[in-house]
């Protein structure tokens, strides 16, 4: 299991576990179509990535649900995932 779960304060920073859980899934739709990490780093695990780039403040979710750079206004360039496709 990834430490980072375990503790509160990623839970709290993002929101909540339900927004938690939503940030990480759409953030590993986007690296598994092709997206390039926000953080510099050698891993390959993708969950280990995001998790990373949470802690790092790198991205969150916005008022709409959707992932933002906390740097950039504009979305990471991805597709919207539709959960109808699931």
């Amino acid at each position: 299991m990834y430490e980072e779960l375990k503790e509160e304060s990623i839970v709290r920073k993002v929101g909540g576990r339900f927004k938690l859980s939503t940030l990480i899934q759409k953030r590993l739709v986007q690296l598994n179509r092709g997206a390039r990490p926000l953080i510099n780093t050698n891993l390959t695990d993708k969950m280990a990535i995001v998790l990373q780039e949470i802690e790092q403040d790198k991205i969150f979710l916005d008022t709409s649900n959707q992932v933002r750079l906390s740097d950039s206004p504009d979305f990471i360039d991805a597709p919207e995932l539709d959960l109808d496709d699931l």
